[in-house]
């Protein structure tokens, strides 16, 4: 569904990413980990139409992308970001950020679209007509997710999607998004630093280090500690050691 080749992306002289290739198959899903300033989010807003200088070769079922993408790419495509609450709209209800992707591209069935959409994502009725602030953090990244699969997508960008959420509220929403993929079939590349919330839901990782992806290993081998690059095996180790913390 994905495929990814030798992408580079410089601001100005400085290379922050520098030759990354991965692919990821229809359904499935592939984790980026990597530090603050490794080049991960980089990478997905280049895969997302929202950087458009950039070098290399990125197709999506098969098909070219261009720098500049058309409205079929963003129906197909979407992104949900780190903090639910400065993606969503201060002053637009729930009821709005969902109608919006449904005008933008020409679907029908509004009402009965949203109501799907707000049961899909756990959301009782109630919450419709509330606005942003009304609403707890988990509560507004289930908004995010929903307004994401408004346009009936085939894949999901996700960024940093649980960091802005309590440790409680982090596994309610991977789990639905685990529960989303399943049933829709959608295809996942999800940008993290943290490595446990990676291998939750990706069966497969790149581990990123200044601009480059310098490890590819499956969750299994990562849960196994079968590493090769000493960054993989120091974000294991501070990992592991947070979660004994």
């Amino acid at each position: 569904m994905i495929s990814v080749q030798e992408l580079r992306v410089k601001f100005g002289t400085v290379e922050a990413v520098r030759g990354v290739t991965f692919a990821v198959g229809e359904g499935s899903s592939f984790g980026i980990v990597g530090e603050s300033g490794s080049g991960k989010s980089t990478v997905l807003r280049a895969l997302s139409g929202l950087n458009d200088d950039w070098t290399g070769r990125m197709t999506i079922a098969g098909h070219a992308l261009a720098p500049s993408r058309g409205r079929d790419f963003f129906r197909r495509v979407q992104m949900v970001f780190q903090d639910p609450y400065g993606s969503l709209h201060p002053r637009q209800t729930v009821d709005r950020a969902l109608s919006e992707p449904l005008e933008v591209h020409g679907m029908g069935d509004v009402d009965r679209r949203i109501r799907q959409a707000l049961a899909e994502v756990a959301l009782p009725p109630s919450a419709r007509f509330r606005y942003p602030h009304q609403l707890s953090g988990g509560q507004r990244q289930r908004v995010a997710i929903a307004r994401a699969l408004m346009s009936e997508p085939e894949v999901l960008l996700l960024d940093e999607p649980t960091s802005a959420l309590d440790v409680s509220v982090q596994a309610e929403v991977l789990n639905l998004l685990a529960d989303l993929q399943d049933r829709r079939k959608l295809t996942y590349v999800m940008v993290s630093h943290n490595l446990a919330v990676i291998a939750h839901l990706c069966p497969q990782l790149g581990v990123m280090q200044g601009g480059e992806m310098v490890e590819m290993l499956s969750a299994e081998d990562l849960r196994a500690g079968r590493v090769r690059h000493p960054h993989t095996a120091d974000l294991r180790r501070l990992s592991t050691e947070l979660e004994e913390a």
